[in-house]
C-alpha cells in the first residue's frame, strides 16, 4: 500500500524516528516540535500525530503520552526519508590490513568481527559458495547395495557421501566407472557433468550411468553442505540493547534465531539475490524471523561473481544511515580482500 503523506506530517514523522532511534524514549508533541524546526502548535502537532497513527505509521505504548516508530513507520523513514551522514571510521584505508588478502577463511572470520564492532551489533557473513568442481572420484563398495563416494576438489577438499544403489556394484566395476568419471569429466562442476550425461547417457553402458548419476547427486548435496557456513560475531552485544535486555524472553529467542544457521542462511540467502545494500524490518517482512530485529545486508563478489552475503543485525531502533555505509564499505572491502589481483 502506497502512503501519501504531505511535507508536514513528512518532516514531523522524520524528527519522530530519528528521536526516537536516538534517545529509545516515546516521542511527546512537545519534543516534536523542538526536533522539527516547524512552528505548528502542540494542537496541530498532535492531530498530524493521530493521523500518522491511524495510517499505521508510528503507534502509542500505553504506558506513555509519547509515540514510537511501528515498522511501517520505520520502512516509510527507510525508503524515503534517510539521509546518509558521511561515516567517519578513521578513512577506508585502515581497516583493509583487517582482512588479509591471502586468507580467505580469515576475511570472513574478520568481516564478521568487522562489522560487529563497527556497528555494536551483531555481524553475519556467509562463507564464499565455491564451484563445485572435482579433480578426482573414487567409489568404494561398503556392503551390497552401499557405496562410498570419495570426493576430491582441486583445492584438496575432500568430501565423503554414502550413497545406496540399485544393484550390487563389484569393486572392479566401481574402479571403471572411478577411472571412467575422472578421465572424461575431471575439471567440470559438478553441473556441467550432470548436463553431459544427459546428453550422453546413450553412449554409456546402463549401470554405470546410474552409479555416475548417483554420484553426481551426492557430491552435489556434500559440496551443498560444506559450504552452509555462516559466521556470527557480537551476538552478546544485544544483550545490552535495551530493547532487549528487560525482556528475557526476547532474548532467548534472539539467541535461538542465531544457534539455528539455517534461519539465517535463509535470511542472507535472499539478500544475495538483490544488488546493493537492502534493509528488511522485522515486524513487516516476513524474511525476518523475529518482530524486533532488522537486518541490513548486502552481497559481496569476488572477481565481479556474487559469491557471498553479509550484514548487520541489531534491534529495529537502528541508525539505519551509518549501519548501510558500514554494511556497504564492509562488502566493498571483503570483495576486494578476496578478489584475485
Amino acid at each position: 500500500m502506497k502512503i501519501m503523506l504531505d511535507d508536514r506530517a513528512k518532516t514531523l514523522l522524520k524528527a519522530l524516528v530519528e528521536r526516537y532511534i536516538a534517545d529509545g524514549q516515546p516521542v511527546g508533541s512537545r519534543t516534536l516540535s523542538r526536533a522539527s524546526g516547524l512552528e505548528l502548535s502542540p494542537a496541530t502537532i498532535r492531530n498530524v500525530m493521530a493521523d500518522l497513527e491511524d495510517l499505521g505509521l508510528i503507534a502509542s505504548p500505553h504506558t506513555s503520552a509519547g509515540r514510537i516508530p511501528t515498522a511501517r513507520g520505520y520502512r516509510l523513514f527507510v525508503d524515503t526519508m534517510l539521509t546518509a551522514q558521511p561515516l567517519h571510521l578513521g578513512g577506508v584505508a585502515t581497516l583493509e590490513p583487517q582482512l588479509p588478502h591471502d586468507q580467505p577463511q580469515r576475511v570472513i572470520a574478520n568481516a564478521a568481527q568487522l562489522l560487529s564492532s563497527l556497528s555494536s551489533f551483531v555481524g553475519v557473513i556467509t562463507a564464499p559458495r565455491k564451484a563445485s568442481v572435482f579433480h578426482h572420484i573414487e567409489f568404494m563398495r561398503l556392503s551390497e547395495r552401499r557405496v562410498l563416494v570419495i570426493l576430491v576438489a582441486p583445492d584438496g577438499d575432500v568430501q565423503n557421501r554414502v550413497i545406496f544403489t540399485t544393484q550390487d556394484y563389484t569393486q572392479a566395476q566401481l574402479v571403471e566407472a572411478s577411472n571412467f568419471l575422472t578421465a572424461h569429466y575431471a575439471g567440470l562442476t559438478l553441473e556441467e557433468v550432470r548436463e553431459r550425461l544427459k546428453s550422453e547417457v546413450d553412449a554409456l553402458r546402463g549401470e554405470i550411468t546410474a552409479l555416475m548419476q548417483a554420484a553426481v547427486q551426492a557430491g552435489s548435496e556434500a559440496m551443498a553442505d560444506s559450504q552452509e557456513q555462516v559466521v556470527v560475531a557480537g551476538e552478546r552485544n544485544l544483550l545490552t540493547v535495551q530493547d532487549f535486555s528487560n525482556d528475557l524472553g526476547s532474548l532467548r529467542k534472539l539467541f535461538e534465531v542465531f544457534e539455528q544457521k539455517t534461519q539465517l542462511m535463509r535470511l542472507l540467502d535472499v539478500s544475495s539475490r538483490a544488488e546493493g545494500v537492502r534493509i528488511y524490518i522485522g515486524g513487516e517482512s516476513l524474511v525476518v524471523p523475529f518482530e524486533e530485529l532488522s537486518v541490513v545486508s548486502a552481497p559481496y563478489e569476488v572477481d565481479g561473481k556474487v559469491v557471498g552475503t553479509l550484514g548487520v543485525i541489531g534491534p529495529t531502533r537502528m541508525p539505519y544511515d551509518r549501519m548501510i555505509q558500514i554494511v556497504d564499505i564492509t562488502s566493498r572491502l571483503v570483495s576486494n580482500a578476496l578478489s584475485s589481483k
